[in-house]
């Protein structure tokens, strides 16, 4: 898929409209913000920014950002240029190219089965390390080649299982055997540098880079010295109560009217199913809050608490401050890769146009479509949504556009990955389509809407306009 149009320049009316879109979504969250990047054929298309990333500095398409599992989009696009360049591919076993994994009855574990999530290889709590060991790459290195494969509980209700942390070292390491490189050097010489991103896309923030990596607005006035100590009081994002002005931002959305007939449809069908009487059910607009359009996407009843712990907690159950200095340097490529929305979109616009940036093929046309056929259909045991995990990649999460029943399903072309915070970067390679969005919010994706309500914008603006 070649690019036809290399000087497709900024639209300036859906800049300006995708401008006031993430400026409203700034809520009652200010002066924290984000940026926004799109594009479209091989060129940006669209950008915009709001808020602050430090103290009085304002928020830019290039700014640094730590995107938690948003970065494991980035590992397993790096992976597949390596499979390209036939480092490896997906269905031999690991342990013939990392003989050490095989132990603990790995040794038929193949790379796709781990791209999936469906190795049982997502349990952190299988391993004996606490939140420091964490830090150090060599030595989780060592402890996931010897770490058992753990079922997740309630199996068979299951396809997949998430494997929020281990999966950044078993992929790293892998990289690391099969290419004689740090896993940062393959990063930039295989994938980083070719798309001309090498200096604002990381994991292992580099010691000259870290305090241009946006902050929480509740660290701004914090010292470096202060940021580094781990006594930091560690805290959980809470969802807060919606005020009036964020429920008027939510009504006047570009989604705001499918989200709307979504709830109606499904309040229709719960009252046809208890076979109330019509006068009980009278045509009223559900309100959207922050959770009601959380819910639209994320079935957080359906949650396995314990698969979820399983997957994120440390058995120490020792919380780790994922913005702290010393946990930015630290190669942790599960979750806390650092990139700008700059960066991301533009690892996307590569895979939109089908593996080819700028005249150059980093993935082959074969290892593409691999890459993007879905690999899973049933539910995950660790996040509360069907995934459709891709090899590396879970579906776009859209439920407005191109889809007369509201549904998602394999046979949906868009892919990306979210991270914990509610960052998100995607690609629809049937718009030769991507899209980034990285912030600061103090929130997780699990009670925010943001990225779903941009993801929706933005598709539903580039239908209109394109």
């Amino acid at each position: 898929m070649r690019n036809q149009n290399t000087n497709k320049p900024i639209d300036t009316a859906f800049q300006q409209r995708l401008q006031h879109i993430l400026t409203d979504l700034q809520l009652e969250d200010a002066p924290a913000g984000g940026a926004v990047v799109v594009y479209q054929a091989g060129e940006c298309i669209a950008q915009a920014s709001v808020g602050s990333s430090q103290l009085d500095t304002s928020w830019q398409p290039e700014t640094l950002a730590i995107n938690f599992s948003t970065g494991k989009g980035i590992l397993a696009t790096l992976m597949h240029v390596l499979v390209s360049q036939g480092f490896l591919t997906y269905d031999v076993p690991i342990a013939e190219y990392w003989p050490a994994f095989a132990a603990n009855g790995k040794a038929h574990i193949t790379l796709r089965q781990v791209m999936s999530h469906q190795a049982s290889l997502f349990s952190i709590q299988s391993i004996d390390v606490d939140s420091e060991a964490l830090l150090d790459w060599s030595k989780m290195i060592s402890e996931v080649a010897q770490m058992p494969i753990v079922a997740p509980v309630d199996a068979d209700l299951y396809d997949s299982a998430y494997s929020a942390l281990v999966y950044g070292w078993v992929l790293g390491g892998l990289i690391e055997t099969v290419t004689d490189m740090s896993l940062a050097n393959a990063l930039r010489k295989y994938l980083t540098e070719p798309l001309g991103i090498a200096d604002s896309c990381y994991f292992g923030v580099p010691d000259n880079k870290v305090n241009q990596v946006a902050k929480l607005v509740k660290d701004f006035a914090i010292s470096n010295e202060e940021e580094s100590k781990p006594s930091q009081k560690q805290h959980k994002p809470k969802l807060k109560p919606d005020s009036e002005r964020t429920l008027q931002v939510y009504a006047n959305l570009p989604s705001t009217a499918c989200w709307q007939q979504i709830l109606t449809n499904k309040k229709s069908a719960e009252h046809s199913s208890s076979k109330r009487s019509n006068e009980h059910s009278k045509d009223v607009s559900p309100r959207l809050t922050t959770t009601v359009i959380n819910s639209l996407y994320f079935k957080t009843s359906q949650l396995n608490l314990k698969n979820y712990k399983s997957a994120l907690v440390p058995a120490n159950k020792q919380p780790i401050d994922y913005h702290r200095r010393e946990t930015l340097q630290a190669t942790i490529p599960a979750a806390n890769g650092v990139a700008s929305a700059q960066a991301l979109a533009t690892i996307y616009a590569m895979l939109a146009n089908g593996g080819e940036w700028k005249g150059q093929v980093l993935i082959d046309s074969a290892t593409f479509e691999q890459l993007s056929a879905p690999q899973v259909t049933g539910a995950d045991a660790v996040m509360p949504a069907h995934m459709y995990w891709r090899l590396g990649y879970h579906r776009l999460f859209s439920i407005c556009q191109n889809k007369a029943n509201h549904s998602l399903g394999a046979d949906e072309q868009g892919f990306g990955h979210m991270g914990y915070n509610g960052s998100v970067a995607w690609c629809d390679p049937t718009r030769q389509l991507s899209f980034a969005f990285v912030h600061n919010f103090d929130v997780t994706m699990l009670n925010d809407a943001r990225q779903f309500a941009l993801t929706e914008a933005v598709l539903s603006l580039v239908n209109t306009e394109f």
